[in-house]
């Protein structure tokens, strides 16, 4: 039986302000199988976004492991740290995080510079993201110049250009309307269903909910199943 792509034992974050210990996280277990589509709920302030930012290596638990594909990424030093969340992992944000200055096709590339990749083959992965995302006619257009659905669409492009092993999104739909919002959901389906992405989704929305094959949810800094 193989290995759980993550997989996180008796984690604990904590913060501390003034001296004061803020607990976020508390004795979190979780595996994620290759392939899955999970959703996780909770208020704000419940550390669904703090629970993202470790498994992406972006924050470190105060206490616990973090094994990704079965490398614990505790021990990577920060130059290795971002050549691993390069290669392994894709972001999606609320707000897009899209440069204004660059285009739609400059923003998807920018995850690949740091690549071997030649000028050639990051042109065809590029492409071939926008195309995948419905905006091949859109390349030279800047954020301005597009919807936030489009805007999201282009980030999306990003966050998989570079077939990462996890695509984490934190509140995709947070900033769309409803037909923007499901016209998303309906990308991200496509992108675990046909080409296998796992993705580890952050909302709030009950129809984004939906989606996610599995559902967990995270109350007072404890996982319960949803």
């Amino acid at each position: 039986m193989s290995e759980p792509l993550v997989k996180i034992e008796n984690l604990h974050k904590s913060f501390y302000r003034d001296k004061i210990e803020i607990k976020v996280l508390e004795n979190i277990n979780l595996e994620v199988e290759s392939g899955e589509f999970v959703g996780l709920m909770g208020p704000s302030g419940s550390g669904k976004t703090t629970l993202l930012n470790i498994i992406s290596a972006l924050d470190s638990p105060t206490s616990g492991s973090v094994l990704v594909d079965g490398k614990d990424i505790s021990n990577l030093n920060e130059k290795h740290l971002g050549n691993w969340r390069n290669r392994n992992i894709g972001f999606i944000f609320q707000l897009y995080n899209l440069m204004p200055v660059l285009t739609a096709y400059e923003n998807v590339e920018l995850p690949l510079l740091l690549s071997n990749l030649s000028s050639k083959e990051r042109k065809e992965h590029v492409e071939t993201s926008l195309r995948i995302v419905g905006l091949e006619d859109r390349m030279e257009h800047y954020p301005r110049q597009l919807s936030g659905g489009q805007e999201q669409r282009v980030a999306i492009a990003r966050a998989f250009v570079s077939d990462p092993k996890i695509i984490l999104a934190d509140e995709p739909t947070g900033d769309l309307d409803s037909q923007s919002a499901k016209e998303i959901l309906n990308l991200m389906k496509m992108l675990n269903e046909k080409f296998n992405k796992t993705i580890i989704m952050v909302t709030h929305d009950p129809e984004a909910e939906g989606y996610a094959k599995r559902r967990l949810r995270l109350l007072k800094g404890e996982l319960i199943d949803g």
